[in-house]
């Protein structure tokens, strides 16, 4: 069988009801919401159809049907405990040319009742042909679930801004870009909303031209005096250790509905191909001391994206306040007057932690987490004596450990001291080295992006190092 699922107008039209019982009575307020010119023929009625009746929402007949009640409707619906009841009133349908759904008497159906989910304006209707409803109500009740509760006020915040749209900007491909950009924003009431600037704003075909040297990028972007309404927020997201399903709601959201995302190296390509296929997508990593890009750069194509009020997503792996440049690149958006959130993400050290099974603090074992890079981990001055019990985390140790071992062991901690190298933690290809800190020196290198453990919490609880 194949339907076509359609939504009509029915205000003013005329139905027809077959009777009032329980059945019935779930069909009717489902037309009722409709603005149907609504009649109910049946000898006896349940107790809402007669209050619906008494209020003046529907005509109820109160007698056995009669073919002549068909004539004029619009749709009938035959909905009685009497399935020859109901198989006459479809036959009188079929002859008069109107549309008739017997309920739960599938031959005898034009069309079916969906299961719908309903926020304001938007439905989601949901049908079986008729197989089996319940199915459907299981569906119907996932969805629910799943859609927001304020999807109804956004859907009535962007009608309202798509028809503003249609009235300001010619027909034409730039017009349709725009309105299905705007689908994947957020739009406030606010009359300095970004997303209502951008819909009012000349299209591309609308704007004078201007000479190709004055849109030459800068190295750098002067500071505002004040911060620039129309800019669109950046958003300094973090994708975690790089598996999609260790992302935060919030970040996957931001992903899917960005224009443009500027990632890091480390990001690989499934968190990637979350993004919509109309976004711009650019590597601005730099890693192993090699430069793509300069931090000026990046910061200036940040502020320019978001001033053209395109939606950005600066996204770096693990989360962006550890080890990220997140404070220059905070320091660059707020001189230029860009609105900024962070969103945070799982860091390198937990996803470490979860491979190895073991807790960064445990009670008497470790009482604190200090973490550092491996530039640095070796530069590091010697900590107090009640800190020899932290757990230590260096990211980006490097392949050559053998000065921080030295640094280590010149500081006093112990030659038995447990110590792990995770590399690709929580990625496919994992892979888990486990050492003392004696040892280190000579422990075979593994693949970046890798990440060290010490410490006796290492030890005590770990399934791989016990």
């Amino acid at each position: 069988m194949s339907l076509l699922p359609i939504f009509l107008k029915l205000a003013g039209r005329r139905c027809l009801v077959v009777g009032a019982g329980e059945v019935a009575r779930e069909k009717i307020a489902s037309l009722l919401k409709t603005g149907l010119d609504l009649t109910v023929v049946a000898p006896q009625a349940h107790l809402e159809v007669r209050q619906w009746a008494a209020a003046g929402l529907l005509r109820w007949v109160e007698r056995l049907f009669e073919a002549a009640d068909l004539d004029g409707n619009f749709l009938v619906i035959a909905a009685t405990d009497a399935p020859e009841v109901n198989a006459a009133v479809y036959r009188g349908c079929v002859e008069r040319g109107i549309l008739a759904n017997s309920v739960d008497d599938i031959p005898h159906c034009d069309f079916f009742f969906g299961s719908v989910v309903g926020r304001g304006e938007l439905q989601v209707a949901i049908s079986t042909a008729g197989e089996s409803p319940a199915l459907a109500q299981q569906l119907r009740r996932e969805i629910d679930a799943q859609l927001p509760p304020d999807l109804g006020d956004w859907l009535a915040n962007l009608g309202q801004l798509r028809r503003q749209v249609l009235e300001t900007h010619p027909r034409g491909e730039e017009r349709k870009l725009l309105l299905h950009r705007l689908v994947e924003r957020q739009i406030c009431a606010s009359a300095n909303c970004p997303s209502r600037q951008l819909a009012l704003s000349p299209l591309a075909e609308e704007r004078p031209e201007e000479p190709e040297e004055s849109v030459v990028l800068p190295d750098s972007v002067l500071p505002l005096s004040e911060p620039n309404p129309a800019a669109e927020t950046v958003h300094l997201v973090g994708a975690g250790p790089g598996d999609p399903e260790l992302l935060t709601v919030k970040a996957v959201r931001l992903i899917q509905t960005a224009d443009v995302i500027l990632h890091d190296d480390l990001v690989p390509q499934p968190i990637l191909d979350l993004a919509s296929p109309s976004a711009e997508i650019v590597n601005v990593g730099k890693r192993c001391g090699e430069k793509r890009i300069t931090q000026d750069k990046i910061n200036a194509l940040m502020i320019e994206h978001a001033r053209a009020g395109l939606s950005v997503v600066r996204l770096k792996g693990g989360d962006p306040m550890l080890f990220g440049r997140a404070s220059e690149e905070l320091q660059a958006l707020r001189a230029a007057g860009v609105p900024v959130e962070i969103v945070p993400g799982i860091t390198a050290a937990s996803a470490a932690a979860a491979a190895l099974g073991c807790s960064l603090t445990a009670r008497g074992g470790a009482g604190s987490v200090v973490f550092t890079t491996g530039h640095r981990a070796e530069l590091s001055a010697q900590l107090p004596a009640e800190s020899e019990l932290a757990t230590r985390v260096v990211y980006m140790p490097g392949r050559d450990l053998r000065p921080l071992a030295k640094e280590w062991l010149g500081e006093g901690l112990p030659p038995d001291l447990p110590c792990a190298l995770i590399s690709r933690a929580a990625l496919p290809g994992q892979e888990i080295q486990c050492t003392t800190l004696s040892a280190l020196a000579t422990a075979r290198p593994v693949l970046a992006p890798s990440l060290l453990l010490a410490g006796w919490a290492v030890r005590r609880v770990s399934g791989h190092c016990a």
